[in-house]
């Protein structure tokens, strides 16, 4: 796995490539010169960790042979105040839309944190992640 970062400007708008050309634009924090061109690389963390554990709880689900028709995930997170401004806490709610059996989705949700989302087990592990759900019934 590889990507690429060109810079596009000389405040800190970069464009990131995959190597199957897929395109992100990545900026700083309008406090430090960024100017709003992308999203700012804390942001890139949180949104890979809720893509990732998205796909791992689907795929798991559909093992578990839950029919989930809706979806929808909200990470949030703190941060500590060390120049840094690491990840203290992350929270994921995952809004599940479906006839789904509570006790599955649970079970789904800790085998995705702790066994099978690679953003998740790649984290600090002093990073404190939790997670919450809904569903909403049919």
């Amino acid at each position: 796995m590889k990507v690429n970062l060109k810079r596009i400007n000389k405040a800190f708008h970069y464009e990131a490539t995959t190597e199957d050309k897929i395109t992100i634009n990545i900026d700083a924090n309008p406090a430090i010169g960024g100017e709003g061109k992308g999203a700012r690389p804390m942001e890139l963390v949180l949104m890979g960790l809720g893509g990732c554990a998205s796909i791992d709880l689907g795929l798991i689900l559909s093992k578990q042979r839950q029919e989930l028709v809706g979806y929808q995930v909200e990470v949030s997170a703190t941060r500590d105040e060390t120049p840094a401004k690491a990840f203290q806490t992350i929270n994921i709610h995952f809004g599940l839309t479906g006839n789904l059996d509570s006790t599955k989705v649970e079970k789904a949700i800790e085998l995705t944190l702790t066994k099978y989302c690679s953003v998740a087990l790649s984290l600090n592990k002093e990073i404190e992640i939790t997670a919450t759900y809904t569903i909403k019934e049919l």
